[in-house]
């Protein structure tokens, strides 16, 4: 059996900034800057639907559900795995990320999770095709933070 696909230092390290930027613009609730980053057609899977066709339903339906109610997003850079296909079109990442979440009382919980995204590449650079992310077994589904959007 061969072994993964692993990515090379070059496309790893371009992931590992990516997730970094995109975890700011979660923190920062700006889903003007983070739209860029994703296929206007991506399919995702998410806390509050299962297969979200578009961008634009997307953000609608799992980013506004969710970004506004949590604080502190980032992803665990030191556990992440990249994985590319050998002719580097293709490229999946593979990371565990953490948050805060909050109680109706307004009490702060952890809300780990997990992430799966799945990119392609063209002539305009890489952008994501599809994310699937989701929280650990046993964490709260619902967070209570009220925190304005930035950029729609």
């Amino acid at each position: 059996m061969t072994s993964l696909p692993i990515a090379d230092a070059e496309i790893t390290q371009f992931f590992r900034n990516w997730l970094e930027t995109f975890a700011g613009y979660v923190r920062e609730v700006d889903y003007a800057s983070a739209r860029p980053l994703f296929h206007p057609d991506v399919l995702a899977f998410g806390t509050h639907n299962d297969v979200i066709p578009g961008l634009d339903q997307w953000v609608s339906t799992q980013w506004d559900n969710v970004w506004p109610k949590t604080t502190d997003f980032r992803f665990v850079i030191e556990q992440t795995s990249v994985l590319a296909s050998a002719d580097g079109t293709m490229a999946t990442v593979i990371a565990p990320w953490t948050s805060t979440g909050y109680h109706p009382d307004g009490s702060a919980f952890a809300r780990p999770g997990r992430a799966t995204m799945v990119f392609s590449r063209n002539g305009d650079g890489w952008l994501c095709v599809h994310s699937h992310m989701s929280l650990n077994r046993g964490v709260p589904q619902t967070s209570h933070a009220n925190r304005p959007v930035k950029a729609w």
